[in-house]
């Protein structure tokens, strides 16, 4: 791993395709409300906005072009942040659907899913009973029976179509395999440093969110990839600031956001996003650590400039 910085890269998701409408009131859907909960973590401090869109009249996830724009153009004229567009959109979708807003809009920064996996999110139905849209829990039920689908090929296609442009990647590792596919590719010079890998932790079909399991997968990375990383946590849920403090205390940098959990404390549904942000900073004051700018942000992950108002 890089030697630890001062400062910690702060990455915000401030919606996503884990969690449903029904499950919070302070999830975003429109482009107009995840661009203001975009803007709110920056201001508070994040580096980095990880984004996924919603279907404006159902909060459906979606990987509409227009809708990416639609939230890019608010975002951009108040903020100089990093804009992160998922690759991974929703485990339900094709890889075409998946990738087709990164190929268009040319980010400078792009999540790319590390392997294929089981993603299980049908427990969550054992906590809700009811739903405001029938797609919800369908949603959630067919997760019992779903692979989310990155193959070798698939890693390929996504690399050389967004490396083209100038992109370049926050890639997810949800267990110690994706490591290993990732040194895979940068043994082939299909990915080069320094790589910014986010670990994933405590997501059915992946690695858990244990303290184990994170000292188990820096240790994996450390011995893979050396001084050319890098490192980020994300704790799914309950886990999020507890493992995002381990994280911090270790070195790494952060993830956190609504896509990733609902929660600000036990029982306590979150306000918002930035409320996470500022939670997770406090940690990181505690440790002496402050966070990156986005100009910061940049240099360290080798980004190109940020691209223009859409």
């Amino acid at each position: 791993m890089t030697n630890a910085a001062k400062t910690a890269i702060i990455t915000c998701a401030p919606t996503g395709a884990i969690h449903t409408p029904s499950m919070s009131p302070a999830l975003p859907v429109t482009p107009e409300e995840i661009a203001a909960a975009g803007l709110a973590a920056a201001e508070a401090g994040a580096g980095i906005l990880h984004l996924h869109v919603r279907d404006p009249q159902d909060g459906r996830p979606v990987q509409d072009v227009g809708l990416f724009k639609d939230v890019l153009a608010i975002i951009k004229d108040s903020s100089d942040a990093v804009i992160n567009i998922t690759t991974g959109g929703s485990p339900h979708m094709t890889v075409d659907e998946r990738i087709a807003p990164a190929v268009q809009l040319a980010p400078e920064l792009a999540s790319l899913n590390m392997g294929s996996m089981n993603f299980g999110l049908y427990p969550m139905l054992q906590r809700y009973s009811s739903f405001q849209h029938e797609w919800e829990r369908r949603h959630l039920e067919a997760s019992r029976d779903l692979v989310f689908k990155n193959t070798f090929a698939d890693l390929e296609r996504i690399l050389a179509l967004c490396s083209d442009q100038g992109t370049r990647f926050e890639f997810e590792c949800y267990d110690t395999s994706h490591l290993y596919n990732l040194a895979h590719l940068l043994d082939r010079g299909l990915v080069r440093p320094p790589l910014f890998v986010q670990t994933v932790f405590g997501l059915l079909g992946g690695i858990g969110a244990d303290i184990e399991d994170v000292l188990h997968m820096r240790r994996t990375a450390d011995r893979l990839f050396g001084d050319l990383w890098e490192w980020s946590v994300l704790g799914a849920g309950a886990a999020q600031i507890r493992l995002g403090s381990i994280g911090l205390a270790l070195g790494a940098n952060a993830r956190v956001g609504l896509e990733d959990s609902l929660w600000d404390g036990p029982g306590q549904l979150a306000e918002s996003s930035k409320v996470q942000v500022d939670r997770i900073l406090t940690v990181a004051t505690a440790l002496h650590r402050q966070p990156a700018t986005p100009q910061e942000t940049r240099r360290r992950l080798d980004l190109k400039e940020s691209s223009p108002r859409p």
